[in-house]
């Protein structure tokens, strides 16, 4: 008998959290519980990008939720052993960020707080969202493994990442010493040249004399402490003078013992040519006081505020003493001139947008080039293998060029880097079983590392880690994962990082292939921002229209690697096409119910054998990663070639007095929509499992669509398109 369901319009609020349920109480998001079905088959492993414990999820979030369930649906209903592992990151210095906030708007400041009251209340804020976060993912579809679920502070993924530290000096690739870092005032921490942006500013730019020389810069508040210039060797405005000449240089300060330095650090291009070095706060001035064995002085603080070196303007920040100071230079006849429209790029913190104040500190360094050669390797011998090629060569660019890495946060939230640092010469040591209780080299006290992990770090050694390396059955079975699909932002950030640390530990690169998506922006190709107001909420946008309208509006169209404008229509659109599907079903079902089934004829058999050359052709798209293509086809075959012709020329067969012709007719339809639900459940998961529920279970080959034998003898075999 149809069920009463059908007698009124599909309704997804009615029916995707039960099918979940249902999903999930089953077990077989878990491989493990599919051992009949899938013990021939290879293995399919795909690592979920763990979403921040700090928030709500984004319509980015159910981009990549969507892409990865295709893949693994997919996967688990061709009978390979697929499984997708779910994960939450702590987001170190990110969530903290977020908690600051938090502290904020009640009053309070971290500042105010022990760094282990800082860290129990992060820690807890981050239990109830990740809660929160999991439901979400759940609401999107995602048939993650959850029997597997790994936070990144768990204690199996601490206890790797110590040992990868360890690993790390043991080898001579890890290093604590004085460099220039990226230091944001208002964070107090310092940052990765990963999390600095850049922003285009048109600001004023100075000429002042200095001694014989004029010098040009942005940052006349850095001079204090300047005792060197600086001048290209080839430059012949300055060929009267000789490499190491001191000068007398009358200063807001006094009068300054100057010496020039003939280097091609020089530019001859910026200013006058001639330019003075602040090594305390400058990376390329630092790497020349370095190549000089130059000493350097500390002008401004942490805070951003100047030191006591700058006299009378001692306590200012920045802002407030640069035009006193400029006033200043004028006032003593030092000051040449102000060119008022100089265009230049200024470094940020990516999450205060604060002006990025570079600080000497010591901090731990990793030498990257020998990890990044054979990331480079790998990429180039097509062992990782990047679905879109322009971002092969983007990656390559970036591991070719790469820098140390600084991995050291000067934040709470975290793991703690297990090292004792000298109070007398300052020299670090790895200790991950606290036992060092005096110095190495010389003998001294030592006290406790306080800083943490670039959360970076720790997330980079995330695909082994999650399956257990490297005794764990699932490491043994699934390493390297089949693919890690994330969006392209976090290229640099995440997957080259992954890349090498992953080769570095287990000597295989951690995934097969990398499938980059685009960003998620609004339908005028407006990037997503509460300020604007133009934030689409996936789970908002779930209860009005469905989670499947979604999810083909976020993959419709949608080629790897490209920016999606997302509109609101077009998810109604799918919402309309949801409908639709589930109309053809109640007529199919009732068709079957008033015919039965029977066997299909000749002619009947040739329309299901077109439909079989089609699910190859969709099986293809899938393997190619060419899931926009899959699914817009799968719309277009079902509306227009199923339902507006199919369904309509089969009408005059139905009504026929040929009971024979009838019931071969309602069998061929019956076939077709079974066909078309399991091509189309790996896009429109619940819609497809409701329906599936609602045929006869003598009539179909499991009870859940979702284990259900894939329509097409083609294996899923990845390759580029």
């Amino acid at each position: 008998m149809v069920s009463e369901k059908f007698t009124k319009p599909y309704n997804p609020t009615e029916n995707e959290q039960s099918i979940y349920k249902m999903w999930e109480d089953s077990g077989f998001f878990n491989p493990d519980n599919l051992k009949e079905k899938n013990k021939d088959g290879d293995p399919y492993c795909i690592i979920m990008p763990p979403p921040n414990a700090n928030g709500s999820l984004h319509a980015g979030h159910a981009l990549f939720v969507t892409l990865q369930d295709i893949l693994t649906r997919t996967a688990r209903m061709q009978g390979f052993k697929a499984l997708w592992v779910p994960g939450a990151d702590h987001a170190g210095f990110e969530t903290q960020v977020v908690y600051e906030k938090k502290l904020t708007k009640e009053g309070r400041s971290r500042f105010q707080m022990s760094r282990e009251e800082l860290y129990r209340e992060i820690w807890d804020f981050t239990q109830e969202n990740k809660k929160y976060m999991e439901n979400q993912l759940r609401r999107l579809g995602a048939s993650c493994d959850w029997s597997r679920e790994t936070f990144t502070l768990d204690e199996k993924v601490i206890k790797q990442v110590y040992k990868t530290f360890k690993k790390l000096e043991e080898d001579g690739l890890l290093y604590r010493g004085l460099r220039s870092v990226n230091w944001c005032p208002k964070h107090q921490t310092g940052l990765s040249n990963l999390e600095v942006e850049y922003e285009e500013r048109v600001e004023k730019f100075y000429y002042i004399k200095y001694g014989p020389f004029v010098i040009g810069t942005a940052r006349p508040e850095t001079k204090f402490a300047d005792k060197y210039i600086v001048v290209h060797p080839d430059d012949k405005r300055y060929s009267k003078y000789k490499h190491g000449q001191t000068f007398e240089v009358p200063w807001i300060n006094g009068t300054i013992k100057a010496t020039l330095l003939k280097d091609e650090a020089g530019d001859p291009e910026l200013g006058t040519g001639a330019m003075t070095i602040t090594p305390w706060h400058s990376e390329i001035d630092f790497e020349i006081a370095q190549k000089y064995n130059l000493p350097y002085e500390q002008i401004i603080d942490e805070r951003g505020r100047l030191l006591p070196i700058a006299g009378e303007f001692a306590g200012m920040k920045i802002e407030e003493a640069r035009p006193k100071i400029v006033k200043k230079l004028d006032q003593l006849g030092l000051l040449v001139k102000v060119d008022e429209d100089y265009k230049h790029s200024v470094p940020v913190c990516y999450k205060c947008k604060r002006e990025i104040e570079p600080q000497l500190k010591r901090q731990w360094f990793i030498k990257t080039k020998p990890l990044a050669q054979k990331a480079i390797d790998a990429i180039v011998s097509g062992e990782v293998k990047f679905v879109t090629e322009r971002y092969k060569r983007v990656a390559l660019h970036w591991l070719e060029n790469i820098k140390d890495w600084n991995i050291s946060r000067q934040i709470a939230w975290g793991i703690p880097i297990p090292a004792k640092i000298c109070k007398n010469c300052n020299a670090g040591f790895v200790d991950l079983e606290d036992k060092i209780n005096k110095c190495e080299k010389c003998g001294g006290e030592v006290e406790k590392e306080k800083d943490t992990f670039d959360t970076w770090f720790s997330s980079g050694q995330w695909p082994f880690v999650i399956l257990d390396y490297p005794d764990g059955d699932d490491f043994k079975t699934y390493y390297p994962t089949e693919v890690m699909e994330t969006a392209y932002d976090i290229l640099f950030f995440w997957v080259t990082r992954m890349i090498m640390l992953g080769i570095y530990r287990t000597g295989k690169p951690p995934f097969k292939w990398v499938y980059l998506h685009g960003l998620v922006r609004d339908a005028k190709g407006q990037k997503m921002s509460k300020s604007k107001g133009n934030v689409i909420n996936p789970i908002e946008v779930s209860d009005q229209f469905g989670t499947d309208a979604l999810r083909m509006a976020l993959v419709v169209g949608n080629t790897p690697g490209t920016d999606l404008n997302l509109d609101v229509n077009k998810i109604g659109a799918y919402r309309k096409f949801a409908n639709k599907v589930w109309n053809i079903a109640r007529f199919v079902l009732t068709q079957i119910e008033q015919h039965g089934q029977g066997e299909i004829n000749a002619n009947d058999q040739k329309t299901l054998v077109e439909l079989q050359k089609f699910a190859d052709e969709i099986t293809e798209d899938i393997s190619k990663f060419n899931l926009h293509l899959a699914s817009e086809k799968l719309y277009h075959y079902i509306w227009h070639t199923f339902a507006d012709k199919i369904l309509e020329e089969s009408k005059s067969d139905l009504q026929s007095d040929n009971k024979e012709l009838a019931s071969s007719k309602a069998t061929l339809l019956l076939e077709m929509l079974k066909i078309q639900l399991k091509l189309l459940h790996p896009f429109m998961p619940f819609l497809t499992e409701t329906i599936w529920q609602e045929i006869p279970d003598d009539m179909k080959d499991e009870k859940f669509i979702m284990i259900s034998s894939w329509p097409s003898n083609i294996k899923l075999k990845h390759e580029l398109a």
